[in-house]
Order: C-alpha cells, then sequence, then structure tokens
C-alpha cells in the first residue's frame, strides 16, 4: 500500500510527486496518457512562468517531468475507472491495475468545452479542433476561425496567425475578456479580423470543415462565414465525473477544496484545474500540488 496516490501529471501533480519524493513518502503517479503535462501541452507560448520566458508547453512539461523523474518519481500510464475514496484506506481502479494508498491527491485537470451545436463532433478530427498547436500546421496558408474571447483563444489567434492566410476571431461579447497583452499583440496582427457579437450555431462541411453559421447575438440575423477549419477556445470543464456522489462538487463540477487541496473527505486531496479556486494557472497548479503533499504529511502524522 502506498502513501499516495497521485492522480495525474500536469504542473499540479508532478509538482506534488517532486515534493513527496522529497519527504520521502511512498508515491505512484497514474497518468492516462503516454505524455506529461495536461492542458500546458497545448499551449505554444508560455511567458508567466518565473525563470522560464517564452518557453512553449511542451519543453516545459518535459523538463517537469524530467525533474520528478530525477527524484525518483514512479509514474505509470493506466486510466482510472473507479475510485473508492471513503474509509482509512483509499483504492483506485485502473484499466490494468488496483492500487491503494492511504492518501489520494486528485490532480486530474481538465478538458476541453465543446459548443454542442450541429457538425461539431461529426467533423471533429476533420477541421474541428481544440487544440491550435497541435493541429494548426495543418492548415498552413488557410483561412480558419477561432471561437472564444479569454486567453486561450487569444494564444490560439497569435499562433495561427503565423502560418494561416486569414484568422477570425468569432466572438459572442463586443469586447475581449483575455488579457490586455494579449489583445495589444493582436491588434497589431494584419491577418486577424474580428467577429463580434456572434456566436456559432452549426459548422457546415462534407467530410471537411467548409463553413460557420453564425447568428447575430443583437438582432438574430444569420449568416454565413467560409473557413478551412475552427478552432474551438471556449474554456474547460473539471475531470471529475468519476468522483461524484464521493466529494463534495460546485454546480460546475469542480472538487470543493481550500488552499491546503482539503476535499470533504479526509485524506482526499486536490490539486490544478480539477478544484474550486479564483485562478487557474501552471503557477497556482504546481503550488497546489506542493500544498497537498505538506496537507498529507500532516494527515499521515495526526
Amino acid at each position: 500500500m502506498y502513501d499516495i496516490i497521485i492522480i495525474g501529471s500536469g504542473p499540479a501533480g508532478l509538482s506534488a510527486a517532486i515534493y513527496a519524493q522529497r519527504a520521502c513518502l511512498d508515491t505512484i503517479v497514474i497518468e492516462k496518457n503516454g505524455i506529461s503535462g495536461g492542458q500546458v501541452l497545448n499551449t505554444w507560448e508560455v511567458d508567466n512562468y518565473p525563470g522560464f520566458p517564452g518557453v512553449t508547453g511542451f519543453e516545459l512539461s518535459r523538463q517537469f517531468r524530467e525533474h520528478a523523474n530525477k527524484l525518483g518519481a514512479r509514474v505509470v500510464q493506466d486510466e482510472v475507472v473507479q475510485v473508492e475514496l471513503s474509509g482509512n484506506v483509499k483504492k483506485v481502479v485502473c484499466e490494468e491495475e488496483t492500487y491503494e494508498a492511504r492518501c489520494v491527491i486528485l490532480a486530474s485537470g481538465a478538458h476541453h468545452r465543446t459548443l454542442e451545436v450541429p457538425g461539431e463532433e461529426e467533423l471533429r478530427g476533420a477541421g474541428v479542433s481544440y487544440c491550435a498547436t497541435c493541429d494548426g500546421a495543418f492548415f498552413r496558408g488557410r483561412t480558419v476561425a477561432v471561437v472564444g474571447g479569454g486567453d486561450a483563444a487569444l494564444e490560439d489567434a497569435i499562433f495561427l496567425a503565423r502560418m494561416c492566410e486569414k484568422v477570425y476571431i468569432v466572438h459572442r461579447r463586443d469586447k475581449l475578456r483575455g488579457a490586455k497583452r494579449l489583445q495589444e499583440r493582436l491588434q497589431a496582427l494584419e491577418n486577424i479580423e474580428f467577429v463580434w457579437n456572434s456566436e456559432t450555431v452549426a459548422i457546415e462541411g462534407n467530410a471537411q470543415v467548409e463553413a460557420l453559421r453564425l447568428r447575430q447575438t443583437k438582432t438574430g440575423e444569420e449568416r454565413r462565414l467560409d473557413v478551412d477549419g475552427v478552432f474551438i477556445a471556449v474554456g474547460i470543464a473539471p475531470e471529475s465525473e468519476l468522483y461524484a456522489g464521493q466529494l463534495e462538487l460546485d454546480e460546475q463540477g469542480y472538487i470543493r477544496a481550500d488552499e491546503s487541496g482539503q476535499t470533504s473527505v479526509p485524506g482526499v486531496f486536490a490539486a490544478g484545474d480539477v478544484r474550486t479556486k479564483a485562478l487557474r494557472q501552471i503557477l497556482t497548479a504546481a503550488s497546489d500540488g506542493a500544498n497537498c503533499v505538506a496537507s498529507t504529511e500532516r494527515y499521515l502524522q495526526a
């Protein structure tokens, strides 16, 4: 039996792994994907993580994992299918194996929200994408749209503008929510065009994205916007479905936890994008991981 099971190996999970190794706690990290990093992998450029100005998300993730590996962290690739979080012994059932521990740190992160419009699911991978850094190169010299108005949408648009002939930013309001610095960078790009007060009601195409069907939010008028691809960046949803009914979640599905990471169940802690918090950043996720390990130490010593 382990001292700690960490679910997820993004910044929160790897930070927890590093601190757990330094505390000499018997720990295992379970990651469902073949590579660590979580949402950070989808970020082309990270310019707000101290000491690493302009680093790519992939490179920063690689360094996080390398640091954990150097300290001897054990990371296994497996997918969690069930958890039993009550009682003194916590059980995590995966596709390949079942693990037990005295504490669990939930760092399972979040996934991209979808538009839930006709054509989105049908054309996923055929012009519909949620990751500009993953798929942008397929649209070199072509016309694309980015749907959203937050930091992720603006970062995607800046990245795509380097290779695409034209990038539309489709936003349902008349002003952006993203950081002012990102907005200033966008304003300086000649191949960016804003489509204000517009919501996407359908994605059209025969086997490949051909256009967006947009509705003007003020007048209700609909129009067609011809594009070769669409990048959807309308926020994230927590990976918390497995914990429903066992932990207290908020109305959006985030795990209720304070800055110590303590959830509503003793011995279970939450870190990173999966928990309730005011600011979801790489830095705050890494901080969460460290705080959770400090909390597990106190719990194990009680």
